[in-house]
């Protein structure tokens, strides 16, 4: 299976330099998962037009620093990409803005979290389990970096996995074969660590960044997020 990794964001200021691209995280974590995987990139973020629905196998969208009320002019040609691809039944999967977006282009909710800042390891528990989930306990943690959630599914979407901080942390949807999470099973901790320690002072206190520093303590999922990512792509095939 080929699958098309749509590039909605990059790390900010010297990150994107010092780290892999997006397309390239979710290239390292899921061929380790499943090497008969291929993949391509289309970066969104620099004006690259979605590629046709039909020539895409599956699709992941990444994170970004927009939200879905942002006016990028890769907004709506994005939406619109998403609502063609439901409807032709392409497997999906989003990841943090990959969630919302998705949520958003099918009628669910998306906004700032009145909570703030989402930040840390945090543990999610696991409220619903479907045939791809192999190996699921009782919770599930993952990094995040968010401000955004989604507040109120589409209709048709299953909350999977929810925190007190998120309602809606993974989705899952009944009627085309499309999931999402919030966290970034992506993302390494040298790299979340450096994400988090770059908004210090700016967007993040020195107390939040602290905290989420040690959370990290906390043993990560990342690998069986992506193992679950290629059981359903390839149960969706």
């Amino acid at each position: 299976m080929r699958v098309t990794i749509l590039e909605t964001g990059r790390a900010p200021g010297r990150l994107s330099e010092e780290y892999p691209r997006y397309p390239d995280m979710f290239v390292a974590l899921l061929a380790k998962a499943d090497p008969s995987l291929a993949f391509d990139s289309v970066a969104l973020v620099d004006g690259e037009a979605p590629p046709s629905v039909s020539a895409c196998e599956a699709v992941i969208i990444t994170g970004s620093p927009a939200g879905v009320y942002d006016s990028t002019p890769w907004m709506d040609p994005l939406r619109a990409f998403i609502r063609e691809a439901f409807a032709k039944r392409t497997p999906m999967v989003g990841v943090c803005f990959g969630h919302q977006i998705i949520a958003d282009a099918l009628g669910g909710q998306v906004g700032k979290s009145h909570k703030g800042w989402g930040i840390g390891r945090h543990t999610y528990e696991i409220t619903g389990r479907l045939d791809w989930m192999a190996g699921a306990g009782e919770t599930l943690s993952l990094s995040v970096s968010h401000q955004d959630q989604v507040i109120a599914p589409p209709d048709g979407a299953i909350t999977l996995a929810r925190s007190a901080h998120t309602d809606h942390a993974m989705l899952a949807y009944t009627n085309a074969p499309v999931i999402s999470v919030q966290g970034h099973p992506e993302f390494s901790d040298r790299f979340v660590s450096a994400l988090w320690s770059a908004r210090r002072g700016k967007a993040l206190t020195d107390d939040q960044v602290d905290a989420a520093l040690e959370s990290l303590a906390h043993p990560e999922d990342n690998a069986l997020v992506a193992d679950w990512i290629t059981r359903f792509l390839r149960n969706a095939r």
